[in-house]
């Protein structure tokens, strides 16, 4: 008996130490990827700068939904960056300090304060921040973008697959644009997470992308980053192409930039009902069969592809880092405590 006891006793003993070895997590950790956490205040602040008043209505599960949807960004941004950490990407010093004067150039040193305060944020946080953007554009650009190849092949088969899109029976305008709202919107999807919060703010903003422009910045990486377009952002601003007879539904400052600007020119900053918006026209089509030797068919083909080709690598590539990353959404599981199988 004393033997079966001393066995039953020892059994008890393993149960309680490998028990005891399960690992906690502070309460105040609302994900942790690859052992580094994002606590509840880090997406709390986050939740605050792009929704500071919630319109009335809003449930609890809402808000529920609107801090899911944020940390899951906040997720793949903290992914990303530790790729770019790994592959020795982070943004330099003196990055930083460049895209800091850019940032602060349309404003006066009390506006600029202003700015930081009305998003809960100092000079240093927003430093951290740029760091962070700027590591992950470098890695994109040397996982992706450098690797991107379009072939006179692909460019062919492209064309043969869409030939009648090339045949415009009226003038075409192949128009990007970047759009600045002056409140947020959750569908917003801006690689930057930047989201003007009121009027002021989107009219400083669009000052800041338009000082960048001169600088000689890309327009499709503002537009990537800054604008707050849902459906155009991801494509850098790309809208396609717009037929002349479409153009009789937009706003008279909008289609006149339309009209009379160049194949390359920007518009200056528009004001619009609903925000702000400035527009590159890349290229006008006059009407008839464009032939696949037409360079301005060619460009428009390579572009198109390439914007494809990046979508589709920089989805998979995402993907690719969190199969290898150890991700636990612990808000997620707070919600659905029945799917905790640890």
């Amino acid at each position: 008996m004393n033997k079966r006891r001393s066995a039953f006793l020892l059994l008890l003993a393993l149960a309680a130490a490998a028990g005891g070895c399960k690992k906690t997590v502070a309460s105040n950790v609302a994900a942790t990827v690859s052992g580094r956490s994002i606590t509840y205040a880090d997406l709390d602040k986050q939740y605050r700068r792009q929704f500071p008043q919630q319109p009335e209505g809003v449930s609890a599960d809402q808000m529920q939904f609107q801090k899911l949807e944020m940390l899951r960004a906040m997720i793949d941004e903290e992914i990303l960056l530790q790729r770019a950490e790994k592959l020795s990407l982070l943004a330099k010093d003196d990055e930083v300090d460049l895209r800091l004067n850019q940032i602060k150039a349309p404003y006066t040193q009390e506006e600029f304060q202003k700015q930081l305060d009305a998003q809960g944020m100092n000079v240093e946080s927003l430093k951290a921040q740029i760091r962070r953007s700027l590591s992950i554009d470098k890695l994109l650009n040397k996982e992706i973008g450098n690797q991107i190849s379009i072939t006179d092949k692909d460019v062919d088969e492209f064309y043969n697959a869409s030939k009648a899109s090339f045949r415009y029976p009226e003038t075409n305008y192949h128009v990007a644009r970047i759009v600045v709202t002056p409140g947020p919107n959750p569908d917003v999807r801006n690689l930057s997470g930047n989201k003007a919060q009121n009027e002021d703010q989107a009219r400083k903003k669009m000052m800041m992308i338009e000082a960048r422009l001169k600088q000689g910045e890309d327009f499709a990486k503002l537009a990537q980053n800054f604008s707050e377009d849902p459906q155009s952002a991801p494509n850098g601003g790309d809208m396609g192409y717009i037929p002349e007879s479409a153009l009789a539904q937009a706003d008279a400052e909008t289609r006149k930039a339309i009209l009379t600007l160049l194949p390359g020119q920007v518009s200056s900053p528009i004001r619009t009902q609903g925000g702000w918006h400035m527009i590159k026209l890349i290229s006008r089509e006059p009407a008839g069969q464009r032939d696949l030797n037409d360079p301005r068919v060619q460009q428009n083909i390579r572009e198109t592809l390439r914007t494809r080709k990046e979508q589709l690598l920089r989805n998979a590539y995402l993907d690719a880092c969190r199969n290898e990353a150890q991700i636990t959404n612990y808000l997620a599981l707070s919600i659905a405590p029945g799917f905790d199988k640890k």
